[in-house]
């Protein structure tokens, strides 16, 4: 980005740290050149833009090519500025979100905007909480997104003894109460289905066929209206004691009822799973179907640990 002409590889190979280490610990030209061009495409794949320019009168011999970086391309726009407060919250969000779990754009992004320096606000730097992606399939669904490639996965409903396989176009990845889901298009189905993606049984395997990009247009949106108006038809009727963390927890996207809580849900059997955590603080009033589950579920744990 410091030159408007760019250097050429022999540049590059002799100023260069690393490079130039290895050249001077005997690694032959052939080996530098090798690790050169593996550089060049990691650099490409992480969204850094690398221009190759030939000679003026023959642009087609790259025998004496030069490299840049074109600032212009990797720069912010010039009508983006941001404050060192900004600058420092921004920083911050990318501590938050671990690098694997970041879109190719949002890391493109992160790194334009730390390449911009500038003061950091003291009083803002702090700890910064981790999300930790925990899904396996996360990272497979994610890549599968941005390239636009089908993938093919197993997967398990309750109360099923078997997973069924998948074929399916991933539209978003999208978070719901703590729970990862990925929007896709079920070809089986020849519709829209959301999968939970703790339910995904094995790996998920990317295949070589494409489906149209534009298909992921509003996706995410469309895929958290779905889950939330899922919710808001669902509700169950929970009575929980006061102070406790089943209470915390709870009433924070609950609505209060005559007696005890109304808690929205998209999927029965995990909320079940959530409410008998809670052993005794919480008891369920309805709907019947969630209250035998969560009872099953804390007879089970008795069983387990010899109880009568």
């Amino acid at each position: 980005m410091a030159t408007q002409h760019g250097l050429t590889k022999e540049t590059i190979l002799a100023s260069v740290s690393g490079y130039r280490e290895q050249s001077q610990a005997g690694a032959s030209k052939d080996a530098l050149e090798k690790m050169f061009e593996r550089d060049k495409e990691s650099l490409r794949d992480l969204g850094v833009p690398i221009e190759t320019i030939g000679e003026l009168a023959d642009p087609d011999d790259l025998r004496e090519a030069r490299y840049r970086v074109p600032s212009a391309e990797y720069a912010l726009p010039a009508d983006i500025s941001f404050t060192p407060a900004e600058l420092a919250l921004l920083g911050l969000a990318g501590e938050v979100w671990g690098e694997s779990s970041l879109s190719s754009d949002a890391r493109s992004g992160l790194r334009k905007i730390r390449s911009l320096g500038g003061i950091v606000d003291e009083p803002i730097i702090g700890f910064a909480p981790r999300l930790n992606v925990r899904d396996p399939a996360f990272a497979p669904l994610q890549r599968a997104i941005e390239q636009a490639r089908l993938v093919e996965f197993s997967y398990l409903k309750p109360g099923q003894d078997a997973a069924r396989r998948r074929r399916v176009a991933p539209l978003a990845l999208v978070e719901y109460e703590a729970r990862w889901h990925v929007l896709a298009n079920d070809l089986d189905a020849g519709a829209e289905r959301t999968f939970l993606l703790s339910r995904i049984v094995g790996p998920v395997r990317s295949t070589r066929d494409g489906f149209d990009p534009a298909a992921r247009a509003g996706a995410g949106d469309r895929g958290l209206r779905d889950l939330e108006d899922l919710a808001a038809r669902q509700q169950a009727h929970v009575e929980v004691d006061p102070g406790t963390e089943a209470e915390l927890r709870l009433r924070r996207r609950a609505t209060p009822a005559a007696q005890g809580l109304l808690v929205p849900y998209v999927d029965v059997h995990v909320l079940a799973d959530e409410l008998a955590s809670y052993g005794p603080e919480v008891r369920v009033v309805e709907p019947p179907q969630l209250r035998e589950l969560v009872v099953a579920r804390l007879r089970g744990a008795l069983e387990r640990h010899g109880g009568a």
